[in-house]
């Protein structure tokens, strides 16, 4: 293989497959894509995958944050994608834009180029929408997404109860108006899931002007002076150099991309020096900034039989889903981690809605980071803030690249979060105890209702709720003294280097990351090609 390319691009995953696509459309330029994860695993196409992956270190990365005080000093796990595809080879397969306010945001501060009406041709470029058609939806993108097709009579029941609490039914949440409840948009297509790597890399593994290496793990950038010539990676032990001769670009995710850069000797120079490495470029960015959404979960017990996948999946019944998986591409092994969402304000007054909530019909176990299914018919309702405003960070820990990052989210350090949390779960209770879900559940089993002051709910938030797995910040796009990218995704004080994964997130989009990540992969593929 010559170690000579045009582009490389370091990390597989759903921004990294995008990039990698477009750039390889001309094939006149010659693109190296380098993962270090695996090509693929067995079951990954399987929708309910996600379940059964979130902590198999064949296909996850298995990181830990470190404990902290608001957590209950509890590590909490944070399952990442080891595959190409990255984490969409093994998440919960939900499609969610975010809100126009999000990216009009991102414009506000300074991000020319990045509000929603800038960003929309990337996403509908992207997309072939299995839906209903509409000037806000793509048709002929790379990415099939679907709505669930799952029907289950407690759907209707929670729909109901959404208009008894003024919550409309939303027949498409990533289109005029993200409010209300409705079927969950899914990256699933014919009963199989499409990851980046399905949608991006498999149709186009033929062209010869692109390269894709995998088991390869980079263990830093390559500089003369401040222009990034190349990668140096570790395959087995053995090290190679490959160089560039335009731009190389970081998508390694918002955990990866930051200790790369660390690793390579940008970021706080005080950080770098204490571990060991010579710091070439002095951004003190690298690594602030971290949001995720953290969720508790609440748990009703279904008093009816049969309407629970907790029966409908449970025991021998589970060997009834498989053939009706085999046959029939549907069922318990065709759900996406939930087949029902809403976005809703807990104040009238809010422009959009602060929080999202996945509504699962099933009952959900979580324990030491495996997600597996209870034995009492339940369904579980996942409630996070849109927008947390609590920021963490992301460093190395020392000068070898196979050792995991220190992951820091100082969850629930602002106020604003800790009071939106408690009044999503108290909106959550009152949608669940209204008359048409009466009819099917009867109790709360988690906290359950002896947790009825803000306090108590708070406490428990502090001690059960878990990331539902959206890292992003840690290399901001934007120009203040912690911008890492600018409005072009190029590093700030680095020629040949651009950054196109969540970690260029300014702030955390109102919804599920994975289609964000692919539209910000478009976006940087446009910005080399077109400036």
């Amino acid at each position: 293989m010559t170690n000579k390319f045009d582009y490389i691009v370091v990390g597989g995953g759903s921004a990294g497959c995008a990039v990698a696509n477009r750039l390889s459309e001309n094939d006149t330029n010659k693109v190296l894509l380098i993962e270090a994860g695996r090509s693929s695993h067995p079951i990954s196409r399987l929708p309910a995958s996600f379940a059964l992956l979130i902590d198999n270190p064949l296909a996850n990365w298995r990181y830990r944050s470190e404990p902290e005080e608001n957590t209950g000093n509890r590590e909490i796990p944070i399952p990442r994608g080891k595959l190409l595809g990255g984490s969409s080879s093994i998440n919960g397969l939900v499609f969610v834009r975010g809100n126009k306010l999000d990216y009009d945001t991102w414009a506000q501060m300074g991000n020319t180029g990045w509000s929603y009406d800038d960003v929309l041709p990337f996403f509908k470029k992207m997309e072939n929408y299995q839906g209903n058609t509409s000037e806000l939806r793509g048709e002929e993108g790379p990415l099939k997404v679907s709505e669930v097709s799952d029907r289950n009579p407690i759907y209707d029941a929670i729909f109901k109860s959404g208009e008894v609490n003024n919550i409309p039914f939303n027949k498409d949440y990533n289109g005029e108006d993200q409010e209300g409840l409705g079927y969950t948009q899914t990256t699933i297509y014919k009963g199989e899931r499409m990851s980046a790597e399905v949608a991006y890399l498999r149709p186009i593994k033929s062209r010869k002007n692109l390269t894709i290496i995998t088991n390869s793990l980079v263990t830093k950038l390559l500089f003369e002076k401040k222009k990034c010539i190349g990668v140096e990676v570790k395959n087995k032990n053995k090290l190679s150099t490959f160089m560039t001769s335009k731009e190389v670009i970081l998508s390694g995710g918002a955990i990866n991309s930051p200790q790369i850069l660390e690793l390579s000797g940008i970021g706080n120079s005080s950080i770098l020096k204490k571990k060991g490495i010579e710091p070439i470029h002095h951004l003190v960015g690298v690594g602030e900034n971290l949001r995720d959404h953290i969720a508790p979960r609440i748990i009703y017990r279904i008093k009816k039989e049969g309407i629970s996948y907790n029966d409908k999946a449970g025991g021998i019944n589970l060997i009834k889903q498989v053939f009706r998986y085999m046959f029939k591409r549907d069922g318990f092994l065709a759900l996406p981690s939930a087949p029902v969402v809403g976005f809703f304000k807990t104040r009238k007054e809010l422009a959009s809605p602060d929080i999202q909530v996945h509504f699962i019909p099933y009952r959900v176990v979580l324990k030491d980071g495996k997600r597996s299914l209870g034995k009492e018919p339940g369904i579980t309702c996942t409630v996070n803030q849109n927008r947390p405003e609590s920021k963490g960070s992301i460093h190395i820990k020392s000068n070898d690249p196979n050792e995991f990052p220190s992951i820091k989210f100082n969850f629930m350090s602002n106020q604003l979060d800790k009071d939106t949390l408690v009044d999503g779960v108290k909106l959550i209770r009152k949608l669940m105890q209204s008359a048409p879900m009466k009819e099917f559940c009867d109790l709360e089993i988690q906290p359950g209702l002896d947790y009825s002051s803000d306090k108590d709910i708070l406490n428990f938030i502090r001690d059960k709720a878990e990331t539902v797995y959206h890292p992003v910040g840690t290399c901001k796009m934007g120009f203040d003294e912690n911008a890492v990218v600018d409005k072009n995704l190029k590093v700030h004080g680095i020629q040949g280097l651009r950054i196109a994964d969540a970690s260029i997130m300014p702030t955390l989009i109102s919804g599920n990351t994975n289609a964000a990540c692919m539209m910000i992969g478009e976006r940087c593929a446009d910005f080399i090609i077109n400036n």
